[in-house]
């Protein structure tokens, strides 16, 4: 199961919150897993993307409805890859109409934090699940502290500080953090060919993972 692409958090009926997310890596990883004969479950954000034949897609807008999607499959499926970027933040109201324009007059929009999916998950699981950090400085650190804090199996990291690379980008470079401290560095690449390296290795992961536990 993937998760890719933004979520839209509503401010009012026409205006939202949402990231620069164009969902590219996450539907690169579907079709690399499809061709690899693996049954996919894409749980997508708003995206201008064609979704890849032979998933079954499950389309959300918002953090909630994200945050619904995951529970409701993930004890299904198993490896689950974490790749949407999921906002941290919402409005704590959503207007029911526009909210007009006052000249000279400050608007404040207070935000509340989001339901954290990746931090839900349940400790007792029998999915392998890949955590995704996107970064803009210290990039090991903060994959590090997000792969301990949210308990993750291995975790996804690439600077999206860059403009060559990462969001919106069809190119990336990422580095893959596992929990028993080893890494790998994949080479900026395109979104596809870096897909089919990831694809490889989470299913190596969980063959590792499986042997372990019949040992």
């Amino acid at each position: 199961m993937i998760t890719a692409g933004p979520t839209r958090e509503p401010i009012d009926p026409v205006r939202y919150i949402s990231n620069r997310s164009s969902g590219k890596m996450g539907y690169a990883i579907a079709e690399a897993a499809l061709q690899d004969r693996h049954e996919v479950v894409l749980i997508s954000g708003p995206v201008n993307l064609p979704p890849p034949r032979g998933a079954k897609l499950i389309s959300v807008t918002t953090s909630d409805e994200m945050f619904g999607a995951v529970h409701r499959h993930a004890p299904d499926c198993e490896i689950l890859v974490m790749c949407a970027a999921v906002a941290d933040y919402k409005p704590a109201t959503v207007a029911h109409q526009k909210i007009k324009r006052r000249e000279k007059t400050e608007l404040a929009l207070k935000l509340v934090p989001t339901r954290d999916v990746l931090a839900s998950l349940p400790q007792d699981r029998q999915y392998l699940v890949v955590g995704f950090a996107a970064e803009t400085d210290n990039l090991e650190k903060n994959a590090l502290k997000k792969l301990q804090n949210k308990n993750c199996d291995l975790i996804v990291a690439n600077d999206v500080s860059r403009a060559d690379a990462g969001v919106e980008s069809d190119e990336n470079e990422v580095t893959i953090f596992f929990r028993d401290g080893e890494r790998e560095k994949i080479a900026r690449a395109s979104k596809k060919n870096i897909a089919r390296e990831l694809v490889k290795i989470f299913a190596n992961t969980r063959e590792k993972r499986l042997t372990k536990k019949t040992r």
